[in-house]
């Protein structure tokens, strides 16, 4: 018999720090999801989570470019010494995303690496603040400029970034290409920055209306909760994963 799961809120408000060694993580925005009015209308947003590497300082100017030439895995390592966003929100929260990296001393040019879990617009709504990191959405790498290069991920493959840092094939929310972020060696263990493969704790009667792959997502899900000491859900609080061991039988 497998041990029980479940989860509860990560107490704190964004910006919410989880420091780490080689990787930090900071929820800067927390993502919400809202009825509001009739005809099932939301008002909605994603998280929005930066990732910064302990070599990192808000002093420190010096960016290494990737050689020009080189595959996808030389330039996706060098991509991640810098911070690292992960999804951006939609582009009403322009102001509050700008005003949330400069609370951590970073400006949009020393962001080096986006990753967007997927391509809806409140989670890759400000993908043009950016011009000058790479981007990473979905299983779409590109340099600045738009150089795209091929790489190989899949859910048997996850696409190493650093030392505990890597990206995982999620699918189900938004179809085959989901992604999420997976930061190990934090104070509260593994983080995954999960995109919508949770919309938030407790979302286990809700999140099949919004999937385009139940299958598929409910097996991320499964993959995750597996793995994770933290969840970063799209729209709600962070929240622990609590791992209980099972009663032994009379």
């Amino acid at each position: 018999m497998s041990g029980l799961v479940r989860t509860e809120p990560l107490r704190g408000e964004p910006p919410l720090l989880v420091r780490g060694d080689p990787y930090s993580v900071v929820v800067l925005l927390q993502g919400y999801a809202e009825p509001e009015g009739v005809d099932d209308a939301v008002r909605a947003d994603g998280s929005v989570t930066l990732v910064l590497p302990q070599a990192w300082g808000s002093a420190s100017s010096h960016r290494e470019a990737a050689p020009e030439g080189a595959g996808a895995k030389t330039a996706l390592e060098e991509a991640a010494r810098g911070p690292i966003l992960v999804d951006t929100g939609g582009p009403w929260a322009r102001e509050a995303l700008l005003g949330a990296l400069a609370g951590q001393g970073v400006a949009p040019g020393d962001v080096t690496l986006v990753v967007g879990t997927h391509g809806h617009s409140d989670h890759i709504g400000n993908l043009g603040l950016f011009p000058t990191a790479a981007l990473l959405v979905s299983h779409d790498f590109c340099l600045p400029g738009g150089r795209y290069l091929p790489y190989g991920l899949g859910e048997e493959l996850p696409l190493r970034l650093g030392p505990g840092l890597e990206v995982w094939a999620t699918p189900g929310h938004g179809g085959q290409r989901d992604v999420s972020v997976v930061v190990a060696g934090t104070a509260l263990g593994t983080v995954v920055v999960a995109g919508d493969v949770f919309e938030r704790s407790g979302d286990e009667d809700s999140w099949q209306a919004l999937s385009e792959d139940p299958v598929a997502q409910d097996r991320s899900r499964k993959r995750v909760l597996g793995i994770a000491d933290v969840v970063v859900p799209g729209h709600g609080a962070p929240f622990r994963v609590i791992r209980e061991a099972p009663q032994p039988r009379n």
